[in-house]
């Protein structure tokens, strides 16, 4: 089976730990969908910097082809991060250099895999009518999605995705049934430690959570759907394709960062960074008021 991660990708620097890894949601189910057997490929633009440059040696190490994976002059996209307790509290993030125009030759390649994965926070979603002409399509769109603007896209995709750790079970549910009335061929909510729904034809499965010492959620959503993904195209039944992405996620939750590879940064010049950013919108908050 052959996965491409086509979008964003981003280093997610921990300031509390003045250490960066290497993550986003197409990158993420690359090398999850790798290490669970797949051939993987990630389609996106890197930077040049420090962070640019890990984040292609973590691919490369991962054993992901990349080379469809471009590297620009300029920065990486970043992420950062505070712990509170063990999840995951977003300050800022610059993604521009990760935002790109997909060309014709790259929307081509795409025929090689069997499925090509993005979501949310990549440029792609505009271009899932073309990308699904060519190989079947999975789609994340997180946690904050828009659920009207969700619906014309669900019946190309091949596994709609959904965070849905703010939804209750019957939320949930009637999201998965929603998804599938609007087309999809799989839905998929993750719900945290409450486990995970997928529904396709043979109706909506519910598995729970794997109970393990949390150290770092920052990955573990994209770890589930590394496994639906890799369990539906090698055959598995849904049971055993559910039981499968759990656990790869419960492994995910006992490392830092979504896959490791970190390495340090200077944190205290990103937090003397932030301070002068945040002292410059309050003079200008004054000037306007």
């Amino acid at each position: 089976m052959r996965v491409l991660g086509a979008g964003d990708n981003v280093v997610d620097r921990y300031l509390h730990q003045a250490m960066m890894y290497p993550g986003g949601n197409a990158v993420n189910v690359a090398v999850f969908a790798a290490r669970l057997g797949a051939r993987a490929g990630y389609l996106g633009v890197l930077g040049d910097d420090a962070a640019g440059r890990q984040i292609l040696r973590a691919l490369e190490a991962e054993h992901i082809d990349t080379s469809l994976t471009r590297v620009v002059h300029g920065p990486n996209a970043t992420a950062d991060v505070e712990l509170v307790g063990n999840d995951r509290v977003f300050l800022r993030s610059d993604r521009t250099t990760a935002l790109f125009d997909l060309e014709p030759e790259q929307l081509d390649a795409m025929a090689a895999y069997d499925v090509v994965h993005t979501g949310y926070a990549g440029p792609l979603l505009a271009r899932v009518p073309e990308i699904a002409e060519r190989a079947r399509v999975s789609f994340d769109f997180g946690s904050r999605f828009d659920e009207g603007a969700a619906l014309p896209h669900l019946r190309q995709l091949h596994l709609a995705s959904f965070s849905g750790g703010h939804l209750s079970e019957q939320e949930a549910r009637g999201l998965v049934g929603r998804a599938l009335d609007a087309g999809a061929e799989h839905a998929l909510v993750t719900l945290g430690a409450a486990g995970a729904l997928l529904g396709s034809s043979e109706g909506i499965r519910h598995q729970e959570a794997d109970r393990v010492n949390v150290r770092d959620t920052l990955g573990a959503g994209d770890a589930f759907i590394a496994g639906v993904l890799v369990g539906l195209g090698t055959g598995r039944s849904i049971r055993s394709t559910l039981v499968a992405a759990s656990a790869q996620a419960a492994q995910v939750c006992q490392v830092n960062g979504a896959f490791e590879h970190g390495i340090p940064f200077d944190a205290e010049a990103v937090r003397r960074q932030h301070a002068t950013s945040d002292e410059s919108n309050d003079d200008q908050e004054a000037v306007t008021a």
